[in-house]
């Protein structure tokens, strides 16, 4: 009868080992049918890069759930605003205008409408979150374009350039 067990035993040890070592073969994978919102964008690195500042910056001004509903629609458009004139701006540098002051004075009215972005939603987040908080925004946006800055220069000495 011993010698009957120890041979059971061993096949019993060994099947139940390959049981749990290769479940993960035999499981059917189920597609989720709601699709997740941030995946849904095309991914691109300046998506990711939206969400990293989005991420750093939430944890810098420690919003409220109250606040984060207001402020981040807001805060998107105060982006999206930026971002067109800097566009602009973009653009009109890459042009070799044969009149350089008009280049100049459009180059300075960039930058002055960029200013009154920063103005008009000033006064739109003051409406959302207490003066310590929007002075912290623009602080954080500042550290964080910086620090990106720095990764980005520190890479690019790694990588020989």
């Amino acid at each position: 009868m011993y010698k009957l067990l120890k041979p059971v035993l061993c096949i019993l040890f060994v099947m139940a080992i390959g049981y749990n070592s290769f479940g993960q073969y035999r499981m059917r994978v189920v597609p989720r049918r709601e699709p997740i919102e941030r995946f849904n964008k095309p991914n691109n690195p300046g998506r990711r890069m939206e969400l990293v500042k989005e991420g750093y910056i939430n944890r810098q001004l420690k919003l409220t759930t109250d606040e984060a509903k207001s402020f981040w629609p807001v805060y998107h458009q105060y982006v999206q605003d930026q971002t067109a004139v800097r566009i602009l701006k973009r653009q009109n540098n890459s042009n070799n205008s044969p009149n350089g002051t008009q280049q100049i004075d459009k180059e300075l009215d960039y930058e002055a409408q960029l200013v009154e972005i920063r103005k008009h939603y000033k006064d739109e987040f003051l409406k959302i979150l207490p003066a310590e908080k929007v002075s912290e925004l623009y602080k954080s946006e500042r550290q964080f374009n910086d620090e990106v800055l720095k990764q980005l220069s520190e890479r690019s000495v790694r990588a020989g350039d």
